[in-house]
């Protein structure tokens, strides 16, 4: 923790907008997406147009997050190295998206079991 704190502010903040991001990632995007398709499919009764927008938007949503998690990772390297410091590589990045994968399967969890009505036992199977 000593040494991020060290790398000053800038680097600090796009550390946590990549994470921000990165949860974005693992969470908004399969959930926009189902919210847009069902929408689509409730207009058109239309299931493959439904498939097709929510396709298409993941593929494009993931490749825009994708691009901006780069360029946020770019600029917490530059960072480092305008400090002086050794060039971390593509290192954070990989340790935040990790870390928000753990925190995404947590949460998801956590609903699918509490909240969504869903039984950890499959149904037709008495204990």
């Amino acid at each position: 923790m000593r040494e991020l704190l060290r790398t000053g502010t800038g680097a600090l903040l796009a550390v946590m907008i990549m994470f921000l991001g990165s949860l974005g990632l693992w969470l908004g995007t399969p959930l926009v997406w189902l919210w847009i398709g069902s929408q689509v499919d409730g207009d058109t009764s239309s299931l493959s147009l439904a498939l097709l927008v929510m396709g298409a938007g993941v593929l494009l949503t993931v490749w825009a997050a994708t691009k901006l998690l780069s360029a946020l990772s770019n600029r917490y390297r530059k960072n480092r190295i305008a400090l002086g410091l050794p060039d971390p590589g593509h290192g954070p990045l990989e340790a935040v998206l990790v870390a928000s994968a753990g925190v995404a399967t947590v949460i998801f969890s956590v609903w699918f079991l509490l909240f969504a009505g869903a039984s950890p036992v499959p149904i037709g199977i008495n204990l």
